[in-house]
């Protein structure tokens, strides 16, 4: 089977589940070839990848959105030659993952699948798909998106615009994303399943498939993480990860728990920077950047309990790496969070419930209920080998 996989990146963690789809697909005797935008620091060692469009291009497409947005109405010669790509070599299966990055012309990319009935299995890792413009509004707490946005009240977020266009873009993306002969929604997660059936979308059938890591990576791994930064013995090593760190990602929430817990609990947060580590009081421990996933795995398992206080989320993959390095969740009950634990191996407070968030973290702490071996055991059905070979079984379905 040919299979033409296509993410706006080819890192972070959509482009690596799209990377790690193809591997899987490969080792099963599948053609298959992925497809990214063109950008300044593109790598060359991934097999059968291609990168399309132009920079000056993909630039004034940004320009253009940002102002007067319909994001994914511009950029036509990248799309044009994404599209001979893909004619060349005549996928039996296009698998679409995020498509909001203003490099790709969604009416010319949905047409030349609808011409020519190409089957579509479509990833979904949010919910910018059935939007006017926004990619999350559990935070705002919105409901327009189900029979037409309008008013926006994230205008200014990303994908940002000047002027809110987020009526006539709802009736666009409903005309464009509709009336594809064979396609399947996945999501990885429960919640974002049901909302996809509140949506225009609703009348593709849509299957769930959870995130993958993996595990051959994410294990328990020992390290000197401890003694290097002076946490001392008799210290519980708090952690959060984030690669955006800001009020969604729950940074607010750390700084008052580092305000309200004892120095018995050192609050250790990864994925910052200098402009993050100037709003952080001087106790918190920040690292800006791992090395290696194996210094992650090294830091997840030297931590007494990952914190995820996240308002908008998905179906979180550092949840599911903490759980295979040992160590015991708490997690706001926000998207698809609670879905990833049980009572064997973590805790859940409602959002934004701080109080609830610190006597879990103390009771954790102090009592210690979810051993290493209930964690490991959990994480077992994250294993990426097992969950990305569910897509194999949609492809034949198709």
């Amino acid at each position: 089977m040919k299979i033409a996989q296509i993410n706006m990146v080819e890192y972070g963690s959509t482009g690596r589940i799209m990377l790690q789809i193809s591997e899987c697909a490969r080792k099963n005797g599948n053609q298959v070839i992925t497809f990214s935008k063109k950008w300044r620091n593109q790598r060359k060692n991934i097999p059968d990848h291609t990168y399309f469009g132009y920079f000056l291009e993909n630039a004034c497409h940004l320009l253009f959105a940002n102002i007067f947005s319909f994001n994914g109405s511009f950029s036509h010669l990248g799309t044009r030659q994404l599209l001979r790509k893909i004619e060349k070599f005549q996928p039996d299966i296009i698998h679409l993952h995020n498509l909001h990055n203003y490099c790709v012309n969604l009416p010319m990319l949905f047409n030349y699948i609808k011409k020519h009935k190409v089957p579509v299995v479509w990833t979904l890792h949010d919910c910018w798909a059935f939007t006017g413009q926004c990619p999350c509004f559990t935070m705002v707490k919105c409901e327009k998106w189900k029979d037409g946005c309008h008013h926006c009240m994230q205008i200014h977020s990303y994908p940002s615009s000047l002027l809110d266009m987020t009526k006539p873009m709802w009736y666009l993306k409903k005309k464009w994303f509709t009336g594809v002969n064979k396609m399947i929604i996945v999501t990885p997660s429960d919640w974002l399943a049901n909302l996809v059936k509140e949506s225009f979308l609703k009348d593709y059938p849509v299957h769930v498939i959870n995130n993958g890591i993996n595990l051959g990576v994410f294990k328990p791994t020992t390290s000197s993480f401890r003694e290097k930064h002076g946490i001392k013995d008799d210290q519980y090593l708090i952690l959060g990860v984030a690669y955006s760190w800001g009020k969604r990602k729950g940074l607010d929430v750390f700084i008052e728990l580092s305000k309200r817990l004892s120095r018995e609990y050192q609050i250790v947060l990864v994925g910052t920077d200098d402009t993050i580590d100037k709003q952080l009081p001087e106790h918190i421990i920040t690292i800006h950047r791992t090395r290696s996933q194996v210094e992650l795995a090294e830091i997840y398992t030297a931590a007494d309990l990952f914190v995820n206080p996240t308002r908008e989320d998905n179906y979180p993959t550092v949840n599911m790496e903490s759980l295979a390095c040992g160590t015991p969740v708490l997690t706001f009950n926000t998207g698809g969070c609670s879905e990833i634990l049980d009572e064997t191996c973590g805790s859940v407070v409602e959002c934004d419930d701080i109080d609830g968030m610190i006597r879990e973290i103390i009771r954790i702490c102090n009592e210690k209920p979810f051993s290493i071996d209930a964690c490991l055991k959990r994480s077992k059905r994250f294993d990426m080998n097992d969950r990305f070979s569910e897509y194999l079984h949609l492809y034949d379905e198709l």
